[in-house]
C-alpha cells in the first residue's frame, strides 16, 4: 500500500464528512486507489464514530479504530501509526485547522530532501496573548528541562516514510511524550512552514496546558529530580558554612550565637539533608517506575472496515 492517513477523532462530527472528502482526494492525487484513512476514535462523546462508521459502510479505504475509552491524543496517535500499513503514513488533526491539501506539499520536500519525516511549523502561532506567551514558555521549559531540541510551534500534520514510524512505535513508554519521541526516533527530519486555519478557540486550557507541560517533562526527562538532589546539596553546604561561621564567631572572636540562630542552621542542614536523600532516592525510583509499569498504550474495542483484509504488523 502507498499511503496510509491517519487522524483521530474527539469531538470531530462537525468535521468528519469535509474532512474525508479533502483526505481522500489529496490521497489519490498522490496515491490513486491504493491508500486507506484510518480514524482512531478516542473515546469521542459526540457521535463521531457513528459517522465513522458510516464512511467504511460506502468507502472501502476506510478504517475506524474504536478505542474502549479515552486515552489521549497522544496515544491514539500512536495507535493509528502502529495500525498503518502505508509505505508513507501521513498524520493530521481532524479539526481541519490543519490543512490535507498539505500532503502534497510534504511528499514533494521528502523526495527533494530525501527525508524519512516531514512535519509542519506554524510561521506564525495563532490566538491572543495569553496563547502564544503561555506556548512560547512551553517549548523553552520542555527544551531546558528534557535537553530536546522540539522546535517551537510544531504542528501535529507530517508525512512519515515506513522506516521511521516502525522505529517510533517501538518505543515502549507509557506515559509518552510524542513531541520529545519525534525528535529522539531520528532519521533525516524536514520542517516547512505552514499556515493554521485558526478556529478562533482551543480545548487546551490553562490548566491542561500545564498538566500537559508537567507530563511532557516528567515523562521525558529525570532532570527536575536532579535539580532537586543539587537543591538539597546547595543547602546542606550552605548550612555547614553557615554553622562554620557561627563556630568561628564562639571560639575566636567569643561571642556567643543567639539561641534561635543555632537552631535555624540546625533545621535548615537537616532540611537540606532529607531533600538531597530523597531526590538521590527520586533519581532511581523514577527509573524503576518508568520501567516496571507494563500497561499498553490503549485498548481497542474493534475495528470496522469493508472489503478490507487488515495485514499483521511485524
Amino acid at each position: 500500500m502507498k499511503l496510509s492517513v491517519v487522524t483521530t477523532l474527539y469531538h470531530s462530527a462537525p468535521y468528519i464528512e469535509e474532512l474525508y472528502q479533502r483526505l481522500s482526494a489529496a490521497a489519490r492525487e498522490m496515491a490513486g486507489d491504493d491508500f486507506e484513512i484510518v480514524f482512531v476514535n478516542d473515546g469521542s462523546p459526540d457521535n463521531s464514530l457513528e459517522l465513522a462508521i458510516k464512511l467504511t459502510e460506502q468507502d472501502s479505504h476506510i478504517v475506524v479504530v474504536d478505542l474502549s475509552r479515552n486515552f489521549g491524543h497522544h496515544k491514539a496517535i500512536m495507535t493509528g501509526l502502529a495500525q498503518a500499513q502505508g509505505e508513507r503514513i501521513f498524520l493530521i488533526d481532524s479539526d481541519l485547522e490543519e490543512a490535507p491539501e498539505w500532503l502534497a506539499s510534504f511528499e514533494q520536500q521528502m523526495h527533494e530532501e530525501d527525508s524519512d519525516m516531514v512535519y509542519g511549523v506554524l510561521a506564525k502561532r495563532n490566538g491572543g496573548w495569553v496563547e502564544k506567551l503561555t506556548g512560547w514558555f512551553f517549548y523553552r521549559i520542555f527544551r531546558l528541562l528534557t535537553g530536546t531540541e522540539q522546535p517551537d510551534n510544531i504542528a501535529t500534520a507530517r508525512l512519515m516514510t515506513r522506516r521511521y514510524v516502525q522505529a517510533l512505535v517501538a518505543h515502549q513508554e507509557r506515559e509518552l511524550n510524542i513531541g520529545g519521541l519525534w525528535i529522539t526516533t531520528g532519521f533525516r527530519q524536514s520542517m516547512q512552514f505552514v499556515d493554521k486555519n485558526w478556529k478562533g478557540s482551543t480545548t487546551y486550557s490553562l490548566k491542561k496546558k500545564f498538566s500537559h507541560l508537567v507530563n511532557a517533562v516528567t515523562s521525558f526527562s529525570s532532570l527536575p529530580l536532579i535539580f532537586i538532589f543539587y537543591a538539597g546539596l546547595m543547602m546542606s553546604l550552605s548550612a555547614a558554612i553557615f554553622i562554620l561561621y557561627l563556630a568561628a564567631l564562639y571560639f575566636f572572636i567569643a561571642t556567643p550565637p543567639e539561641g534561635y540562630l543555632s537552631v535555624i542552621a540546625s533545621v535548615w542542614m537537616f532540611s537540606g539533608l532529607i531533600i538531597l536523600f530523597i531526590g538521590m532516592q527520586g533519581i532511581y525510583i523514577s527509573k524503576i517506575f518508568a520501567e516496571v509499569k507494563q500497561r499498553p498504550y490503549t485498548i481497542v474495542r474493534q475495528i470496522y472496515y469493508k472489503n478490507y483484509v487488515k495485514k499483521e504488523i511485524k
